[in-house]
């Protein structure tokens, strides 16, 4: 055989496997009647097996490394626990006491820290997770803080306040030195870093939000409004109103190339997909009784949604845009996350 058709084929076929690896990943899901944690292996959409977590489970987010899964417990905002699972056993190891920060929702995992919201405090705060301790927090005095992101450097956080309809960006940013009310500056005070929030207005019932994947803009959806609110980062302002006319929006999610975005509504059961250049809406799914959580592959070539109301999660081709399944893992499903 020609030695050049060797090597395309040997290449095809490493390009085959590494696709077959890529796919074969887990899906970690949420049961909130059940209160588990459901294993979901996405080449064969068969469940593993399932943990238990605590009393209002709401969201999951993964360990960089993939070896260890945390859960939030919510509790309309009186909840302190975050669950942490060991995902190789797929056993509960200690929960973290996030103690006087109430209500803990949104997470987001970046290096060896877990930044999440805490809707009853009105604050973020962050764990150091090889301490298994919060070693930071901040106010951030807006009504049901409720969803977080943090740019790759850790210098910017992005967060939704749902009952005040507002979008808070932190920067961590070189402030000069504190001046005392009365008399001269402090002597020998210096700038030093500190964080710098801007309140961002958007519409009611702010809730879900994502960062393009360019870092440039934020798109917002206002549960209570039908609108979404595209957010220039840099300018700190809204420079799109967008009208879906589909009241509960609540969930939405770039496609990893940044060309679509999905808007599930927990209303409805509408899940939204808009042209992210043009900003107009391109296909509507109905999903059934209510759609929420929205996790895309990286590949971008399916995407699953959790129907809470509706107790299953479906699952999206992307490229032709149309249902292809339901799977029931439980009663309430609700927030999702990959695990290698």
């Amino acid at each position: 055989m020609n030695i050049s058709l060797i090597l395309i084929l040997t290449l095809a076929l490493t390009n085959a496997q590494a696709k077959a690896i890529e796919k074969n990943r887990l899906l970690l899901a949420i049961s909130k009647t059940d209160h588990t944690l459901v294993f979901i292996d996405t080449s064969t959409l068969k469940i593993l097996g399932k943990a238990t977590v605590g009393a209002d489970p709401h969201e999951v987010v993964t360990s960089s490394d993939g070896k260890t899964a945390y859960v939030s417990n919510t509790g309309s905002g009186k909840l302190h626990e975050i669950n942490v699972i060991d995902i190789k056993t797929m056993k509960a190891l200690p929960s973290i006491d996030t103690g006087a920060l109430l209500g803990p929702h949104g997470m987001v995992v970046n290096g060896e820290k877990l930044w999440f919201t805490s809707e009853g405090s009105k604050s973020v705060g962050r764990i150091d997770l090889k301490e298994s301790k919060i070693d930071w927090l901040m106010g951030v005095g807006q009504n049901r803080t409720h969803m977080i992101q943090v740019s790759p450097d850790q210098k910017q956080i992005y967060v939704s306040n749902v009952d005040s309809g507002t979008i808070s960006i932190f920067d961590n940013l070189l402030l000069p030195p504190p001046i005392p009310p009365i008399g001269a500056p402090l002597p020998g005070a210096k700038p030093q870093m500190g964080w710098l929030q801007t309140v961002i207005p958007v519409g009611k019932g702010a809730e879900g939000f994502d960062v393009s994947p360019d870092g440039k803009k934020i798109w917002v959806t206002n549960a209570h409004d039908a609108t979404i609110s595209v957010v220039d980062i840099a300018s700190k302002k809204v420079i799109q109103t967008l009208n879906t006319k589909v009241l509960g929006i609540s969930r939405i999610k770039f496609t990893p190339d940044g060309k679509r975005v999905l808007i599930s509504s927990l209303r409805t059961g509408d899940l939204l997909i808009y042209d992210a250049a043009s900003m107009k809406e391109i296909k509507k799914l109905n999903l059934g009784k209510g759609a929420a959580h929205i996790l895309i592959e990286p590949d971008g070539e399916r995407a699953f949604v959790s129907c809470t109301p509706a107790g299953y999660i479906s699952i999206i081709d992307l490229n032709k845009m149309k249902i292809l399944r339901t799977l029931d893992i439980g009663p309430r499903p609700d927030g999702m996350d990959w695990a290698p």
